[in-house]
């Protein structure tokens, strides 16, 4: 295991009618005028958005609003955002939704602070991401981990393409948690957090670091859960249950619990990025779609060590010991079983809109101003055009 640094300071208030206590958060740590950000939608017909209202009210807190959070969120909002934030003097961001809102209210939140353009801090011009206004969370998606992470991903409308910002203060000081605001979602918005949050174990769990049993472990019991989960949540959608595990593997799966002393990959993350950025699908879609054909590559050049762990320990395939390659191959293929009739996401870049002519382009976008991606398996442009390929069809 290797040497490693943890810090997750985030508040969790967690359960049913829990966005009734987001004033009180907020006043906890200290914010007496908030930016609400979210994306409109659900969230106001729900009456979540009133509610959320009406606990700040109770506490005092004054707000201003900023509505439009899409899905893979734009800079324009960012941008937007803090000039909002910076003309309303504004203590506190507090974002409601999945991880789009939470992600630009994240950039919003530093970005009001920094006397330079926000996107320094996604092109490498800046580092980690050092001072931001304090960000709450009401989360109304089981996906992403945003709401204790310390990522903003966010997509540049100059060029269309996706980055990651990070640092320690963008972790949320707290996160709002009632599972029952996922009860109404659609089945694709339910499928595809279920795989984001897969995924987020997997790019921990492929690692070469050595004498990490501790957090294989950790990885293993989400990977389980979510599976298990994921299929009742599909089938019944109003299960509280099978919804609020689904949301508490979310947040652990990617508040970096499983993560610490290990390398960790990242690289199907990256490729993905191109998809959701050229196709408009969900980040949890087009992981579905990649990591398969990732894994199939990962596994002929990397070894099967790893993936016989995964297909004997998730999948419960037996162990052939003389042919090690076949089991890591049957763990494989129960996997894309589980994505096409479980989770019912499409399972080639086709499905989406893709061409193999695209591919190319891909894998120069994915690699634009950004050289270095993935660590179990370090990424070429050429391999990315592998993996791309294997997907489309």
């Amino acid at each position: 295991m290797d040497n490693f640094t943890f810090y997750s300071p985030t508040w969790f208030q967690f359960g049913k009618d829990a966005e009734a206590l987001t004033g009180a958060c907020v006043k906890k740590f200290g914010g007496k005028k908030a930016l609400l950000h979210y994306g409109g939608g659900s969230v106001v017909r729900s009456g979540l958005l009133d509610r959320v209202k009406k606990s700040l009210d109770a506490e005092g807190i004054s707000y201003v609003e900023l509505g439009g959070a899409k899905p893979n969120p734009l800079s324009g909002k960012v941008y937007e955002g803090i000039e909002l934030a910076r003309k309303e003097k504004v203590d506190f961001v507090i974002g409601i939704g999945g991880g789009s809102a939470i992600d630009s209210s994240k950039a919003i939140a530093f970005g009001a602070l920094y006397d330079g353009d926000f996107w320094d801090f996604y092109d490498g011009t800046q580092g980690q991401v050092q001072e931001s206004l304090p960000i709450g969370v009401v989360l109304t998606l089981a996906a992403t981990g945003s709401e204790a992470s310390t990522d903003a991903v966010i997509t540049n409308e100059n060029g269309m393409y996706k980055r990651c910002a990070d640092g320690d203060v963008l972790r949320p000081k707290f996160a709002i948690m009632n599972p029952e605001l996922t009860c109404t979602l659609p089945p694709y918005q339910t499928a595809s957090g279920a795989f984001d949050m897969l995924s987020h174990c997997m790019e921990r769990y492929f690692s070469h670091t050595p004498e990490v049993e501790f957090t294989d472990r950790l990885l293993e019991a989400c990977m389980l859960t979510i599976l298990k989960e994921g299929k009742r949540a599909m089938l019944e959608p109003d299960n509280y249950d099978a919804r609020a595990n689904l949301m508490w593997c979310g947040t652990i799966s990617h508040n970096n619990v499983t993560g610490v002393g290990r390398a960790q990959d990242w690289g199907t993350h990256h490729m993905e990025n191109e998809l959701s950025t050229h196709y408009g699908c969900s980040h949890g879609a087009g992981l579905a779609i990649l990591t398969p054909s990732w894994m199939k590559y990962a596994m002929k050049t990397q070894g099967t060590e790893r993936f016989v762990m995964f297909a004997t320990r998730i999948f419960g395939c037996q162990m052939d010991y003389e042919h090690p390659e076949a089991t890591a191959l049957e763990g494989i293929e129960r996997l894309q079983v589980f994505i096409k009739d479980v989770l019912k996401l499409p399972t080639t870049i086709s499905e989406i809109g893709g061409k193999m002519e695209d591919v190319p382009e891909l894998a120069r976008s994915m690699f634009h101003g950004a050289p270095n991606h993935g660590n179990f398996v370090k990424l070429t442009p050429e391999i990315a055009e592998e993996i791309y390929r294997a997907a489309m069809e």
